[in-house]
């Protein structure tokens, strides 16, 4: 199948249903480049990076490497898929940040809520020295953070209406594998459990939870609005990915291919996150247009979210480290006038 073929079917991925996707195949002699991510080719910040990228590497490196990408958890979940990354199975992994827990918990920065006012302050942080810091972090465990990936700020549904953290006192709320999500949960007088993305719809529909949280693009093409009462705009927490790769492995290149890849990498990684608010906003729209309801808060109702959930920084202050948590607040524009 040639790669121009290959790109168009990617790009027909659809974000309902079955996608159209075919994998590359790599010629002899390429180095192989794996991208395993959980979520559609198309229509979501991470697989439009991946698919990006791929795009790029296979018609810059034709000859010398090619790029095969994996959605929908077709070869690891973002449970598994660090192990892989360290094993060297696959190149390139870009989890959910809570989802590395148990390698550092220097990433729970990301998950402390109403952290960060807007996602111009996440980019001002990340670009910062402690944020580039923190791409590091990893190195024990033999791989290196190339880049932030950034899918948006996150929202809260329920199958009733959430204005005031009391309203979801006593409901049951899924959550990514996070001990700071747990603890944001609890403080709002509910429960919460940990599932892995792959069963919240699932869970959603029958009933086992009784709302989630999580970005405008996550829950537009996983339809989790489908099961829900309505959706808060919260913007309550951060969704971001690091994208990982072996140190050794990206080491291992020859020089040329390796500043190639990674020229490509950034060059590619800011347009992706250029386009990413573009495509939060779109997904928001789609929800609403599908008919489903998104509810905003007024500036009283939102500061009794801040109120409430201010408490979980100190929780987790002293493993995240109080400097990275001042420099990521100082990012914030109110606080940093």
């Amino acid at each position: 199948m040639s790669r121009a073929f290959t790109a168009v079917i990617l790009a027909l991925g659809i974000v309902f249903g079955a996608p159209a996707f075919a994998q590359i195949d790599c010629k002899p002699g390429e180095v192989v480049i794996k991208f395993s991510h959980v979520v559609p080719p198309s229509g979501h910040p991470k697989g439009d990076f991946a698919r990006m990228l791929a795009e790029r590497v296979n018609t810059e490196l034709n000859g010398k490497a090619c790029m095969q990408v994996f959605p929908f958890s077709q070869l690891y979940d973002d449970e598994k898929v660090m192990e892989a990354l360290i094993l060297g199975d696959v190149q390139l992994a870009a989890p959910s940040l809570s989802k590395l827990e148990v390698y550092t918990n220097k990433y729970r920065l990301f998950d402390l809520p109403f952290l960060f006012e807007d996602m111009d302050a996440v980019q001002r942080f990340t670009a910062s020295e402690k944020g580039q810091e923190l791409l590091g972090v990893m190195s024990d465990f033999g791989v290196v953070g190339l880049g932030y990936l950034f899918d948006g700020l996150k929202h809260f549904s329920a199958d009733k209406p959430l204005l005031v953290p009391s309203d979801g006192a006593g409901l049951k709320f899924r959550v990514q594998n996070s001990d700071v999500a747990v603890a944001m949960i609890e403080a709002m007088g509910a429960s919460a459990q940990k599932l892995a993305f792959k069963e919240v719809y699932g869970a959603l529909q029958l009933g086992v939870v009784d709302g989630q949280e999580n970005s405008w693009s996550n829950i537009f093409t996983s339809r989790f609005f489908e099961v829900q009462d309505g959706t808060t705009e919260t913007n309550h927490q951060l969704l971001a990915y690091v994208v990982f790769t072996p140190q050794e492995w990206l080491e291992s290149l020859e020089p040329d291919v390796r500043e190639l890849f990674l020229t490509i990498f950034r060059e590619t990684l800011v347009k992706a996150n250029g386009q990413a608010a573009k495509t939060s906003e779109v997904n928001r729209q789609r929800i609403v247009d599908a008919g489903y309801t998104v509810r905003e808060l007024t500036p009283k109702q939102r500061q009794q979210w801040v109120d409430v959930m201010r408490p979980v920084w100190g929780d987790f202050e002293d493993e995240i480290g109080k400097d990275l948590i001042d420099a990521a607040e100082a990012a914030n524009v109110t606080k940093s006038n």
